[in-house]
């Protein structure tokens, strides 16, 4: 005989405000868009567009020397050689109805204060958000999980040869 107890669901808390909607179709849009309709029409943004934002904005801060762990910057490097740059790499975001939630990882340059450039990040991300896309940042979370060191990976300088 079967056991037809119900299993319980785990959910996790929304960092951002999802309140239910109505369902609604509509052609050319994701499913996890952000939609916002008024009397002369329906405006849809992709929640890629605003992980693009937050790339592109996060990029623009000094001391920052790329975006996304190294298995990311790994595949990034190869789309670069391909001309098909990820500008959305080592971003991830949660967006609600009115809000976005960004976790976005970063290299930073030695010897640029970490701290600082972490709090720039966010700044520059949350200015980004509300002022291209036109929502509400409710939280920007930034982890640094790597330095780079100027001169460590330059392949232009050639070691000089023990051998002629």
């Amino acid at each position: 005989m079967a056991d037809n107890k119900p299993t319980p669901t785990v959910t996790t808390p929304s960092r951002v405000d999802k309140a239910p909607t109505p369902v609604t179709t509509t052609v050319g849009t994701t499913p996890s868009a952000t939609t916002t309709s008024t009397a002369a029409g329906k405006t849809t943004i992709a929640d890629s567009v605003i992980s693009k934002v937050a790339g592109i904005a996060a990029r623009e801060v000094p001391g920052v020397f790329a975006l996304g762990g190294g298995a990311a910057r790994a595949f990034g490097a190869i789309r670069d050689v391909i001309g098909s740059t990820d500008l959305s790499q080592g971003v991830r975001v949660e967006v609600g109805e009115t809000q976005v939630a960004a976790d976005v990882t970063i290299v930073v340059e030695y010897p640029t204060p970490m701290n600082a450039v972490a709090e720039q990040v966010r700044t520059a991300v949350a200015q980004a958000i509300e002022q291209l896309v036109g929502m509400q940042v409710a939280e920007i979370n930034v982890a640094i999980n790597d330095v780079h060191i100027p001169g460590d990976d330059d392949d232009n300088e050639q070691a000089e040869s023990r051998v002629q």
